[in-house]
């Protein structure tokens, strides 16, 4: 068996455990017959990238650790909560509607490498939302078929400045909710908060700053002259950010200790010239050099 295939099955055992009844082979999208237009495709299944959820336009690439998910320009004008949303949901209020449910997207990224934080939390004070840094790039064709990308941001304005967005987006991984009647789990951002732009202690992706959902005080817009028409296919490419290594400071007590262990393997052996001895010096250098690289 392919070691990529048979990775992503042991990924996905792992996710259907995690989530539980929450992702289904089976559980088909629903859709409307005034989605008509937006339902043609300009996008072939991504070449070498394994389905991740039967009938939805979601594929994971274990290769370079990313996921792949396609969907449609739902809104080119107004303003924004969301970025994208999964069909049928938010779509008033999102830039993108996306051909998955939240949750999958949610098991894509853990499965590829993505670590979830915790949403925006407002009680008892204010305090942003974690997790993995996401890179988000759009893939879509222009006319006569030309090939286009941008960053997320780019399609999102800042209403204050006029400028596109300057935050990336973060894994805050929603939650779930739990009929107490008949015991089934419910994931917060399948409703509609996939890729937030506004604080919503329900959503999968959000910004790592204070955002209000305040209807008054929105911060961001579609970036209107950025976005292709509405209805246009997009391929939507996220990537967790790998953390960036700890920085490390030469300890005293390591430097101690070093000494100590120096003065044993050096016992009973005649003191080198201070003049000539260059030890010290090149101890220096090699202590810096490996602080520089862990930087």
């Amino acid at each position: 068996m392919n070691y990529s295939v048979a990775l992503l099955q042991c990924s996905v055992t792992t996710v259907v455990l995690l989530f539980g009844a929450t992702v289904r082979a089976d559980d088909k999208p629903t859709v409307e017959p005034a989605e008509a237009p937006f339902a043609k495709q300009q996008f072939q299944p991504p070449v070498g990238l394994k389905r991740f959820i039967k009938d939805r336009d979601i594929w994971l690439d274990l290769k370079r650790k990313r996921v792949v998910i396609d969907g449609v320009v739902c809104l080119r004008e107004g303003q924004l909560e969301m970025f994208a949303c999964p069909r049928q949901t938010k779509e008033h209020e999102s830039v993108i509607a996306v051909n998955c449910k939240a949750r999958e997207a949610h098991a894509g990224l853990i499965v590829v490498g993505g670590k979830s934080g915790h949403p925006a939390r407002f009680e008892p004070e204010y305090s942003p939302a974690t997790g993995s840094t996401i890179d988000i790039v759009i893939l879509w064709h222009g006319k006569e078929g030309k090939k286009h990308s941008a960053k997320a941001q780019d399609w999102v304005r800042n209403v204050k400045t006029g400028k596109a967005m300057k935050y990336d987006w973060v894994f805050a991984g929603s939650g779930f909710w739990t009929d107490p009647e008949n015991g089934e789990r419910f994931y917060h951002a399948d409703a509609g908060d996939f890729i937030c732009v506004s604080n919503f202690p329900s959503a999968t992706l959000d910004l790592p700053v204070e955002s209000s959902q305040a209807n008054s005080s929105l911060l961001y817009e579609s970036f209107t002259k950025n976005i292709p028409a509405k209805g246009t296919p997009v391929r939507l490419v996220l990537t967790p950010r790998p953390p960036k290594p700890a920085k490390t400071k030469p300890s005293p007590d390591g430097a101690d200790k070093a000494g100590k262990d120096d003065k044993k393997k050096n016992a009973g052996k005649e003191e080198p010239d201070a003049k000539k001895s260059v030890a010290p010096k090149q101890e220096d250098k090699k202590t810096a050099g490996a602080t520089k690289q862990n930087e």
